[in-house]
Protein backbone atom coordinates (compact mmCIF):
# COMPACT_ATOMS: atom_id res chain seq x y z
CA UNK A 1 0.00 0.00 0.00
CA UNK A 2 1.47 3.16 -1.13
CA UNK A 3 2.30 6.07 1.39
CA UNK A 4 -0.77 8.48 1.43
CA UNK A 5 -2.89 5.77 0.16
CA UNK A 6 -6.57 4.83 1.70
CA UNK A 7 -8.32 2.08 1.20
CA UNK A 8 -12.22 1.81 2.32
CA UNK A 9 -12.56 -1.55 3.20
CA UNK A 10 -16.19 -2.62 3.18
CA UNK A 11 -17.29 -6.34 4.84
CA UNK A 12 -20.55 -7.91 2.81
CA UNK A 13 -23.88 -7.67 4.44
CA UNK A 14 -25.76 -10.53 6.34
CA UNK A 15 -26.52 -13.57 4.52
CA UNK A 16 -28.69 -16.09 5.61
CA UNK A 17 -25.69 -18.58 5.74
CA UNK A 18 -23.97 -15.99 8.71
CA UNK A 19 -27.09 -15.73 10.49
CA UNK A 20 -27.51 -19.69 10.93
CA UNK A 21 -23.60 -19.85 11.71
CA UNK A 22 -23.58 -21.58 8.57
CA UNK A 23 -19.93 -22.35 6.70
CA UNK A 24 -19.93 -20.39 3.71
CA UNK A 25 -16.03 -19.77 2.54
CA UNK A 26 -16.48 -19.50 -1.33
CA UNK A 27 -19.50 -20.92 -1.42
CA UNK A 28 -22.51 -18.38 -2.70
CA UNK A 29 -24.84 -17.47 -1.10
CA UNK A 30 -27.63 -14.09 -0.77
CA UNK A 31 -27.60 -11.32 1.37
CA UNK A 32 -30.83 -11.23 3.36
CA UNK A 33 -32.87 -8.04 4.14
CA UNK A 34 -30.56 -7.59 6.92
CA UNK A 35 -27.71 -7.46 5.11
CA UNK A 36 -29.07 -5.27 2.19
CA UNK A 37 -30.03 -2.73 4.62
CA UNK A 38 -26.35 -2.92 6.10
CA UNK A 39 -24.79 -2.12 2.39
CA UNK A 40 -27.19 0.42 1.96
CA UNK A 41 -25.90 2.35 5.58
CA UNK A 42 -22.55 2.02 4.21
CA UNK A 43 -22.86 3.45 1.00
CA UNK A 44 -24.73 6.58 2.40
CA UNK A 45 -22.26 6.75 4.93
CA UNK A 46 -19.29 6.19 1.79
CA UNK A 47 -21.29 9.10 0.40
CA UNK A 48 -21.48 11.54 3.57
CA UNK A 49 -17.81 11.44 4.03
CA UNK A 50 -16.76 14.10 2.10
CA UNK A 51 -14.88 12.27 -0.95
CA UNK A 52 -14.50 12.83 -4.83
CA UNK A 53 -16.03 9.48 -5.27
CA UNK A 54 -15.27 9.44 -9.19
CA UNK A 55 -11.53 9.30 -8.39
CA UNK A 56 -11.57 5.90 -6.47
CA UNK A 57 -10.97 2.37 -7.11
CA UNK A 58 -14.13 0.36 -6.61
CA UNK A 59 -12.97 -3.40 -6.60
CA UNK A 60 -15.23 -6.91 -4.77
CA UNK A 61 -14.55 -10.43 -4.59
CA UNK A 62 -16.28 -11.90 -7.41
CA UNK A 63 -18.61 -13.86 -4.89
CA UNK A 64 -22.47 -13.22 -5.04
CA UNK A 65 -22.71 -11.74 -1.49
CA UNK A 66 -19.94 -9.07 -2.21
CA UNK A 67 -21.21 -8.36 -5.86
CA UNK A 68 -24.76 -7.44 -4.35
CA UNK A 69 -22.99 -5.86 -1.63
CA UNK A 70 -20.71 -3.58 -3.73
CA UNK A 71 -23.55 -2.50 -6.08
CA UNK A 72 -26.07 -1.67 -3.09
CA UNK A 73 -23.22 0.39 -1.80
CA UNK A 74 -22.92 2.26 -4.73
CA UNK A 75 -26.14 2.69 -5.40
CA UNK A 76 -26.80 4.15 -2.13
CA UNK A 77 -23.33 6.40 -2.42
CA UNK A 78 -25.12 8.24 -5.37
CA UNK A 79 -23.11 6.11 -7.87
CA UNK A 80 -23.90 3.35 -10.67
CA UNK A 81 -24.68 0.14 -9.37
CA UNK A 82 -22.57 -2.17 -12.07
CA UNK A 83 -19.39 0.61 -12.50
CA UNK A 84 -16.37 -1.64 -10.68
CA UNK A 85 -14.46 -4.45 -10.86
CA UNK A 86 -13.80 -7.75 -9.32
CA UNK A 87 -10.33 -9.58 -8.17
CA UNK A 88 -10.24 -13.38 -7.44
CA UNK A 89 -7.79 -12.64 -4.74
CA UNK A 90 -10.30 -10.83 -2.46
CA UNK A 91 -12.46 -14.26 -1.92
CA UNK A 92 -12.95 -15.27 1.07
CA UNK A 93 -11.13 -17.90 2.77
CA UNK A 94 -11.53 -21.60 1.60
CA UNK A 95 -13.11 -24.01 4.14
CA UNK A 96 -12.61 -26.56 2.14
CA UNK A 97 -14.55 -29.64 3.63
CA UNK A 98 -16.01 -27.79 6.58
CA UNK A 99 -18.26 -25.44 3.30
CA UNK A 100 -21.57 -25.98 4.15
CA UNK A 101 -21.50 -27.22 7.69
CA UNK A 102 -22.62 -25.21 10.77
CA UNK A 103 -19.63 -23.78 13.25
CA UNK A 104 -21.96 -25.29 16.33
CA UNK A 105 -21.68 -28.96 14.94
CA UNK A 106 -17.84 -29.12 14.35
CA UNK A 107 -16.29 -29.94 17.09
CA UNK A 108 -18.80 -33.38 17.36
CA UNK A 109 -18.25 -33.66 13.50
CA UNK A 110 -14.38 -32.72 13.08
CA UNK A 111 -13.12 -33.23 16.65
CA UNK A 112 -9.45 -33.84 15.26
CA UNK A 113 -9.62 -31.15 13.18
CA UNK A 114 -11.51 -28.57 16.09
CA UNK A 115 -8.12 -29.43 18.03
CA UNK A 116 -6.02 -28.84 15.44
CA UNK A 117 -7.08 -25.51 14.31
CA UNK A 118 -7.51 -24.59 18.50
CA UNK A 119 -3.17 -25.37 18.87
CA UNK A 120 -2.96 -23.33 15.65
CA UNK A 121 -5.91 -21.54 14.28
CA UNK A 122 -3.83 -18.86 11.59
CA UNK A 123 -1.80 -21.99 10.16
CA UNK A 124 -3.77 -25.02 10.12
CA UNK A 125 -5.62 -25.76 6.77
CA UNK A 126 -8.79 -27.47 6.27
CA UNK A 127 -8.47 -30.44 3.61
CA UNK A 128 -8.79 -29.02 0.30
CA UNK A 129 -8.89 -25.46 1.73
CA UNK A 130 -6.65 -22.71 2.66
CA UNK A 131 -5.51 -21.78 5.97
CA UNK A 132 -5.25 -18.09 7.54
CA UNK A 133 -1.82 -17.76 6.53
CA UNK A 134 -2.64 -18.75 3.03
CA UNK A 135 -4.98 -16.22 3.16
CA UNK A 136 -2.39 -13.90 4.57
CA UNK A 137 -0.26 -14.49 1.51
CA UNK A 138 -3.12 -14.14 -1.45
CA UNK A 139 -4.53 -11.03 0.19
CA UNK A 140 -0.88 -9.52 1.01
CA UNK A 141 -0.20 -9.35 -2.95
CA UNK A 142 -3.29 -7.68 -3.81
CA UNK A 143 -3.08 -4.94 -0.55
CA UNK A 144 0.70 -4.18 -1.35
CA UNK A 145 0.01 -3.33 -5.06
CA UNK A 146 -2.78 -0.65 -3.54
CA UNK A 147 -1.52 2.68 -5.35
CA UNK A 148 -5.07 5.06 -5.49
CA UNK A 149 -7.64 5.47 -3.09
CA UNK A 150 -9.85 2.12 -3.08
CA UNK A 151 -13.23 0.80 -2.02
CA UNK A 152 -13.19 -2.95 -1.76
CA UNK A 153 -16.05 -5.03 -0.66
CA UNK A 154 -15.07 -8.28 0.53
CA UNK A 155 -15.15 -10.76 3.31
CA UNK A 156 -14.96 -11.17 7.08
CA UNK A 157 -11.46 -13.28 6.73
CA UNK A 158 -9.74 -11.17 4.10
CA UNK A 159 -10.74 -8.12 6.82
CA UNK A 160 -8.85 -9.49 9.37
CA UNK A 161 -5.48 -10.82 7.45
CA UNK A 162 -5.70 -7.33 5.99
CA UNK A 163 -4.84 -5.76 9.55
CA UNK A 164 -2.61 -8.41 10.57
CA UNK A 165 -0.74 -7.83 7.26
CA UNK A 166 -0.72 -3.91 8.03
CA UNK A 167 0.12 -4.40 11.29
CA UNK A 168 2.63 -6.97 12.19
CA UNK A 169 2.73 -6.88 15.54
CA UNK A 170 -0.68 -8.12 16.08
CA UNK A 171 -0.50 -11.87 17.06
CA UNK A 172 -1.43 -14.17 14.54
CA UNK A 173 -3.54 -16.46 16.69
CA UNK A 174 -5.31 -13.25 17.34
CA UNK A 175 -6.01 -12.58 13.54
CA UNK A 176 -8.26 -15.09 13.39
CA UNK A 177 -10.63 -13.70 16.14
CA UNK A 178 -10.71 -10.18 14.93
CA UNK A 179 -14.23 -8.69 14.57
CA UNK A 180 -15.49 -8.35 11.27
CA UNK A 181 -19.50 -6.28 11.49
CA UNK A 182 -21.30 -5.70 8.43
CA UNK A 183 -22.41 -2.63 9.31
CA UNK A 184 -19.53 -0.55 9.44
CA UNK A 185 -16.72 0.70 6.80
CA UNK A 186 -12.79 -0.63 8.39
CA UNK A 187 -10.67 2.67 6.85
CA UNK A 188 -7.32 1.68 6.39
CA UNK A 189 -4.69 5.24 5.85
CA UNK A 190 -0.85 5.03 5.12
CA UNK A 191 0.63 7.58 6.33
CA UNK A 192 4.63 7.47 5.11
CA UNK A 193 4.97 5.74 8.62
CA UNK A 194 2.85 3.20 9.01
CA UNK A 195 -0.84 2.13 8.17
CA UNK A 196 -3.82 2.63 10.56
CA UNK A 197 -7.35 1.60 10.52
CA UNK A 198 -10.80 2.95 12.19
CA UNK A 199 -14.07 1.86 11.89
CA UNK A 200 -16.95 4.23 10.43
Amino acid sequence: MRPGTTLYFIRHGQTGWNKARRIQGQIDSDLNDTGREQAARNGRTLGDMGLTLSELDFVASPLKRTSETMQIVRENAGMPRTEYRTDDRLKEIHFGHWQGDYWPEIPNKYPADQESREADPYNWRPTDGESYADLSARCGVWFDELDRDTVCVSHGGVSRVLRGHASPEIDRAEVTELRVPQDKILVFRHNGNGISFEWV
